[in-house]
């Protein structure tokens, strides 16, 4: 039986997180694949009847718009639909019961893990799913303050109540506070959506650009943010950094080290 996992969502074809497994699977010698698999909003719960059945099926990573619609089909005994309120793996346990979780925390916060952000003001863009999971990690590590920017203006408060965070909501047209830390958690800026557009001028020069959207890995927000020579986070970190926490828990191993320059080369083919 050769196992495998992969990653849905819809749409799916950019995604890279096939490239990042198989190429981890190919240096640890494993008989394995990962696949990206397109399953539309309607499809969702026979998806996981279906892969609950096949036992070859090791767990999936879960992207737009499906991080918070898949609680509904999947056991969350780490009660993430109260702490975070969306996912991004599911991975079949040892009982072969299939398990919620979110990687996206741990993957989010690595790059930044070294960056003393207690007690700062950090603007974030978005109020979906990776949105939650960037909210929580923030309110872990004693942020001062959250703006957030958003379209739907209750949601948005809503997150931040839910989470316990001082700021405040604000429109894509107000203009940016004084802020150590910008996280775009948006779709905005992908291959296929809507360009983000927003004023940097305000934030100061020791501010951080963290743009989750990782195709294209050099996206607008990050070209203006380099133009003011601000430090940068790209997509890939977050991605790469998730998806070797989900690669334990879908095949049983770690991830080989010392070898992200060659698999950020291949991601940038």
């Amino acid at each position: 039986m050769t196992y495998y996992a992969e990653v849905i969502g819809q749409p799916i074809s950019h995604s890279k997180s096939p490239l990042i497994h198989n190429f981890w699977l190919q240096l640890l010698g494993m008989v394995g694949d990962y696949r990206a698999h397109a399953v539309l909003p309607d499809d969702l719960e026979r998806y996981f009847a279906e892969r609950a059945a096949d036992a070859a099926w090791r767990g999936c990573n879960i992207t737009i718009p499906h991080k918070i619609a898949a609680l509904d089909f999947v056991a969350d005994p780490g009660d993430v639909r109260s702490s975070i309120g969306a996912i991004n793996t599911v991975f079949r346990n040892d009982a072969g019961a299939l398990v919620a979780t979110n990687t996206d925390v741990g993957g989010f916060y690595g790059p930044i893990a070294d960056i003393p952000i207690a007690g700062e003001t950090a603007v974030v863009i978005g109020a979906g799913g990776a949105a939650r999971a960037v909210l929580f990690a923030l309110a872990q590590a004693d942020i001062g303050e959250v703006v957030l920017v958003a379209r739907n203006g209750l949601k948005a408060a809503g997150l931040l109540a839910h989470f316990g965070l001082k700021g405040k909501v604000i429109g894509f047209d107000a203009r940016l506070p004084d802020a150590a830390l910008l996280v775009n958690a948006s779709p905005l800026g992908m291959v296929g959506q809507e360009t983000l557009e927003i004023d940097l001028s305000p934030l100061p020069e020791h501010a951080i650009v963290y743009d989750l959207v990782y195709a294209p890995i050099e996206t607008p927000l990050l070209k203006a943010a380099r133009l003011r020579d601000l430090e940068t986070v790209d997509g890939l970190e977050m991605l790469v950094g998730q998806a070797a926490i989900a690669f334990e828990l879908f095949f049983g191993v770690a991830p080989p080290e010392d070898n992200e320059d060659a698999l950020r080369a291949l991601l940038l083919k």
